[in-house]
């Protein structure tokens, strides 16, 4: 069963603009998260919290590579192994969440 994407952008308390996905990414919605990203196009590094990721096709992994230069990511341990062999630790900056993944990213600095 696929598990919806849901995108909701918000700032966290230092000011920085977050965009927190939570579901799947798969070439079938990866489209709407590279919009998102554009569309959060601005000088500030947008912090995508990644946590509540279920799932990360290549597709995905594919938006994440084109925003690298100005993205920020905050990644559930599942994921972080995928960023890590993709290659995308070297291109930008992977935080992991402690713990289940489910905290959000406030907890990350």
């Amino acid at each position: 069963m696929n598990t919806p994407l849901t995108l909701v952008t918000s700032e966290r308390s230092d000011g920085r603009p977050v965009l927190a996905v939570t579901g799947e990414i798969d070439m079938s919605n990866a489209g709407t998260l590279d919009a998102a990203l554009a569309r959060s196009a601005d000088d500030s590094t947008l912090v995508v919290d990644l946590s509540a990721v279920d799932y990360l096709d290549s597709a995905g992994l594919t938006v994440l590579f084109a925003h690298a230069p100005r993205i920020r990511l905050i990644a559930n341990p599942l994921l972080v192994p995928v960023l890590t062999i993709s290659g995308l630790t070297d291109v930008t900056v992977v935080e992991e969440i402690p713990g289940d993944g489910r905290t959000g990213g406030e907890a990350v600095s």
